[in-house]
């Protein structure tokens, strides 16, 4: 390829990336607003439950249980229940839930319980929240479908 012909390729790919980062911004808008709600939450959620040094840290185990049920029921209102608008998702689902529930703080847990001499307690809790986990999100959206898809006309 020719030095024109690179340039001309360039000056055309430009307005393209500009116009994709353009219809991007605003789901990057959502994610990172809802992400600071969520983050927040569950920022007081520790503050009001604080976890003692070398204790099973419950305060992060509900969280992310909790994200994980509140996840499946708003899966089934938008996909089985009712249409959602397009930046719905990203806000709630990605940004308040992604920023509410936390594997970094339940890897870092892990790791403190372990360095304190609780190996027992940072594989039950390693366990413990892998399985609520996927049990919350399982049955919330098993109860949400059952209760809000049959209401349905």
């Amino acid at each position: 390829m020719t030095a024109p012909e690179a340039e001309s390729l360039r000056a055309r790919q430009a307005p393209a990336r500009r116009s994709e980062w353009r219809a991007q911004a605003p789901v990057v808008a959502v994610v990172a607003a809802g992400g600071a709600l969520g983050a927040v939450a569950r920022y007081g959620l520790t503050l009001a439950w604080p976890t003692p040094a070398g204790a099973f840290p419950w305060a992060t185990f509900w969280t992310n249980v909790i994200g994980c049920a509140v996840m499946g029921v708003f899966m089934v209102l938008i996909t089985d229940v009712r249409a959602a608008h397009r930046l719905v998702r990203p806000f709630f689902g990605t940004g308040v839930l992604g920023g509410f529930t936390t594997f970094s703080t339940y890897a870092v847990d892990i790791r403190r319980l372990v360095g304190a001499g609780r190996p027992g307690t940072g594989l039950a809790y390693l366990a413990a929240t892998l399985v609520a986990a996927l049990a919350a999100v399982w049955l919330a959206s098993a109860a949400a479908r059952t209760v809000l898809v049959r209401r349905q006309p």
